[in-house]
């Protein structure tokens, strides 16, 4: 394996994560190792707070890097990571594989294209990686689902407790078993009174809330499923009032009416809304096609829940809008994501030829003029 950065051989480069308490990786020992086998080179940053320890790269062949160095990597060589890049004006030289969260005209979206006009790299951008029926070749959907669900489910066994009790600092869990029984004992070893509604529930991030309401013991009839046909004629949903924790799953890209709004919220008291937590799981809060226009900003791990101004003497509603709540089950969320786009990368050096990265690049372009107009450039 060579230990130097000069290669003609294909290569990835893959980046620390700079988000706080984000501890997962596109990037799994196991799939390095498999790539390094088909005659990769692959470059790992130095990461503390990857839930992979550096010494598990190292020991499958892949050359450690400084945490952080990336900028300085040679422009051929692509680099792979899974959250936003820190905020800069700097140009983009490399090519970069990532989640952007720049296509649907998110918050700054033009700037972040902006960046690779600017340095001539070039954007594949994770969510938008899909196979020939349209879709997504990997998704954290499921464990996002199921994590939001379980953070909702904690969120609402704060507030039960009173006294305006908050959901405080989550952390992440080592494995799906450990999650499950916080939540039951957060619970007070029960949840069959509990009521939840999922929004999307026959997708993959659906599929996980289900999973995970089921685990902790909701009873059957208190998982309420719904999908296209229950939401097909159109909300605001009076429904969604009836449970006590309402887990939005849905993907949008174009303009619907909203599940929920203000207005509902603040005309209904405590005989009218059983309502208490609402988990935003497609967590789009600057996507002017969000469904549930009650909050304006992102929650985090330190921080998770928001509280919605319901109105005076109403009974107290907060929502979860974590926007990587995978990591609350890093490795097994990795690990899922990383096997599923294992087969992409290996193809990663024909891009030019593989439609997975061929339409890829083609919705790079398509978005970048489309900033560029924006910015009148």
């Amino acid at each position: 394996m060579s230990t130097t950065t000069e290669t003609t051989r294909p290569a990835l480069w893959l980046r620390c994560e700079t988000k706080e308490f984000e501890r997962r990786t596109a990037l799994t020992p196991a799939a390095a190792k498999m790539l390094v086998e088909s005659g990769f080179d692959v470059f790992v940053e130095r990461d503390e707070q990857r839930i992979f320890d550096d010494v598990e790269y190292e020991r499958v062949g892949c050359t450690l890097k400084e945490n952080n160095s990336w900028p300085s990597a040679p422009a051929h060589i692509p680099i792979i990571g899974l959250k936003e890049l820190p905020a800069s004006t700097s140009p983009l030289p490399h090519t970069h594989i990532y989640f952007a969260h720049c296509y649907k005209r998110q918050a700054g979206w033009a700037d972040v294209l902006a960046r690779f006009h600017a340095g001539g790299g070039t954007l594949y951008d994770l969510e938008f990686l899909t196979d020939a029926r349209g879709r997504r070749v990997a998704a954290f959907g499921f464990h996002a689902g199921f994590a939001g669900a379980a953070a909702g489910a904690l969120a609402f066994a704060e507030q039960a407790r009173g006294n305006n009790s908050r959901l405080g600092p989550l952390r992440s869990f080592d494995n799906e078993h450990d999650l499950v029984s916080a939540v039951k004992a957060s619970l007070g070893g029960s949840a069959k009174n509990v009521k939840a509604l999922v929004i999307g529930a026959l997708g993959r991030c659906g599929h996980g809330a289900v999973d995970l309401f089921r685990k902790i013991g909701l009873d059957e009839d208190n998982i309420v499923k719904w999908d296209l046909d229950e939401t097909a004629k159109g909300g605001p949903f009076p429904e969604i009032l009836d449970v006590d924790i309402f887990v939005n799953c849905v993907y949008l890209s174009t303009s619907i009416p909203p599940f929920l709004t203000i207005a509902q919220l603040q005309s209904a008291d405590a005989t009218t809304r059983r309502l208490r937590v609402v988990v935003d799981v497609s967590c789009d809060t600057a996507n002017p096609h969000n469904p549930i226009p009650i909050y304006s900003v992102n929650t985090t791990f330190s921080r998770p829940t928001v509280d919605v101004d319901v109105g005076v003497g109403s009974p107290e509603l907060t929502v979860v809008s974590i926007d990587h709540l995978p990591t609350l089950l890093p490795r097994e969320a990795s690990e899922q994501f990383s096997n599923d786009l294992l087969p992409s990368l290996l193809e990663f050096p024909r891009r030019k030829e593989e439609r997975v990265w061929v339409n890829a690049e083609k919705l790079f372009r398509e978005k970048m003029l489309e900033a560029m107009s924006e910015k009148g450039l």
